[in-house]
């Protein structure tokens, strides 16, 4: 399988989003970001902030879209085409309610398991086709509690296991880029949090 040229984080733009949980993805692209010395800068035309690292030797395009979630969709389908670049060679970060946080997983392909960023591209893309890093924010425990409970803060310790799994994500990121994503997956699954980690589910 080809490997990464594009790398997404999805959020909401503004600093009262800055740091809920929505904003996992933009997390993880900003660690990138700060981690490669790089800055991002505005690009109307495609909808969003973009700027070009170097991963394991590989260019690659980091790019953040400045619409909200639900609407993340044209801006990928805008960089995309922008860059000639295909699904499969694209990863896509974002926030999940199904993982405890400090989980963090990669996946190809599927549905959008309720993630209104996730449904958005899949609907301008038509179809799921493209590499998801999934960092766990846990779940409140009751349908009705989703809503405020992806736009608020994690607790600190909530936080901390969000940026920890960031940080192995990024460990494992030279092995995605490079199209190794077997083995990317078994070293970022392997790192995970032990037993004591609450189940999806549970808040």
């Amino acid at each position: 399988m080809a490997g990464l040229r594009l790398i997404v984080g999805l959020g909401n733009p503004g600093a009262e989003h800055l740091r809920t949980r929505h904003n996992a993805g933009f997390w993880f692209a900003d660690a990138l970001a700060a981690g490669e010395g790089v800055r991002y800068g505005h690009e109307s035309k495609l909808h969003g902030d973009s700027c070009r690292v170097r991963i394991g030797g590989e260019p690659v395009w980091l790019f953040k879209p400045g619409t909200y979630m639900n609407k993340s969709g044209i801006a990928v389908a805008s960089a995309l085409h922008y860059w000639k670049i295909e699904p499969a060679e694209c990863l896509i970060a974002h926030d999940d309610l199904d993982l405890p946080p400090g989980a963090a997983r990669l996946k190809f392909d599927g549905g959008h398991g309720g993630q209104n960023g996730l449904r958005d591209i899949m609907a301008h893309l038509g179809h799921g086709r493209f590499h998801r890093l999934r960092l766990g924010i846990g779940h409140p425990g009751h349908r009705d509690q989703v809503t405020p409970w992806v736009l608020g803060r994690p607790s600190a310790p909530d936080e901390e296991a969000m940026l920890d799994a960031v940080a192995r994500a990024l460990n494992v990121l030279p092995l995605a880029v490079a199209g190794e994503f077997g083995e990317a997956m078994k070293r970022l699954h392997t790192a995970e949090p032990g037993p004591g980690s609450r189940e999806p589910g549970q808040a």
